[in-house]
């Protein structure tokens, strides 16, 4: 049971990376790839029917955990209560420019609007690649399963590590230049003309250094945590995830070079999915490492809950998933295609 709440976490924060990920990177490219109020109008209609259902994936995945891993949400929670405000009011920041810029008709505004639009996704992918890397990484734990975090200390990696060091900006720079990316592809799929264009050439100049970083974060994990390897060599069907990533990240270029946009946003996706459970299958059965003490990781047997806890929850999760797939799919099936010229507001 503790195995299957394990995956069905990562399988709903994967779900999220991936889904919220194309319209941060959206907005992370935003004031690069488009050039007139046109097109800003239909970047945002390209995310306008889907941004906010989106984030329902972090909050049901944040739900999960509660009632599954009860002391990993509590200790997480409290260790990281800084970011997670900074990230609440990045949320909220995100989408008060979003809906206020579609009731506003002043130049001036729809330039703040724009900026707080773009800064707040650029700041949102960092704080999550950084927050992914501190959980990597670990967080020094105390004997009562609570640990404090510094914003930094000496910006490396050890028993006393700060929220920032080399390996988190290092996860950081990752998550920006990739979901900037995946939003780039998201927008040549659903617009056309001179901004899909824009957006695909964004890509193509995106890909190397997507390449680059996910080559370099392979031994960079390595050396911050030495064990993340061990789940591979005991269980080598682990080496699936890598092989995904190497082989989502071939196919790109050429997907690129055709417009293919389609396959290029599906390969992307592929890529974001297989990094996460990589991620994953290297620190299961651990939900959240001890920096420097071993003993101190908070795994699936310590922090699992009670057994009528989790096969109850197991009924009402199973209920909830299938509504919110069954919305998810409606709602993305009434807004297949490319976005319009002539629409107003959210929406084709």
């Amino acid at each position: 049971m503790g195995t299957l709440w394990f995956w069905i976490v990562a399988s709903m924060l994967a779900a999220y990376v991936v889904l919220d990920g194309f319209d941060l990177g959206v907005g992370i490219v935003y004031l690069f790839v488009t050039k007139s109020e046109q097109d800003r109008r239909l970047a945002l209609r390209a995310i306008g029917p889907v941004w906010d259902g989106n984030e329902v994936w972090l909050l049901a995945a944040g739900g999960t955990l509660f009632f599954s891993f009860p002391l990993v949400y509590a200790s997480a929670f409290s260790g990281f209560y800084l970011p997670i405000m900074m990230v609440l009011w990045l949320f909220m920041l995100r989408g008060i420019s979003i809906e206020l810029r579609s009731h506003s008709h002043e130049a001036l505004l729809h330039t703040l609007f724009d900026g707080l639009f773009s800064l707040s996704s650029t700041l949102l992918a960092i704080f999550f690649g950084a927050a992914l890397a501190n959980v990597v990484r670990g967080v020094p734990i105390g004997p009562d399963n609570y640990f404090f975090l510094p914003l930094w200390t000496d910006w490396r990696t050890g028993p006393h590590p700060g929220i920032l060091d080399w390996y988190t900006i290092t996860g950081a720079v990752l998550a920006l230049v990739a979901l900037a990316f995946h939003g780039s592809l998201y927008l040549a799929l659903k617009t056309e003309g001179e901004l899909a264009q824009r957006a695909l050439t964004l890509a193509r100049k995106l890909w190397p250094a997507v390449l680059v970083v996910t080559l370099l974060s392979i031994p960079a994990t390595v050396l911050a945590r030495p064990d993340s390897l061990q789940n591979y060599r005991t269980h080598p069907m682990a080496f699936l995830a890598p092989l995904l990533v190497l082989a989502s990240l071939a196919i790109l270029p050429s997907a690129i070079r055709k417009r293919a946009s389609r396959r290029a946003f599906l390969s992307s996706c592929l890529y974001l999915a297989a990094m996460l459970a990589g991620a994953a299958a290297g620190l299961f059965p651990v939900l959240l490492p001890s920096a420097g003490n071993e003993g101190r990781d908070l795994t699936i047997a310590r922090a699992l809950a009670g057994s009528h806890t989790l096969r109850i929850g197991l009924v009402w999760w199973s209920l909830g998933i299938s509504l919110a797939l069954l919305y998810f799919g409606v709602v993305y099936w009434l807004f297949r295609g490319k976005v319009s010229r002539h629409a107003e507001g959210y929406g084709h």
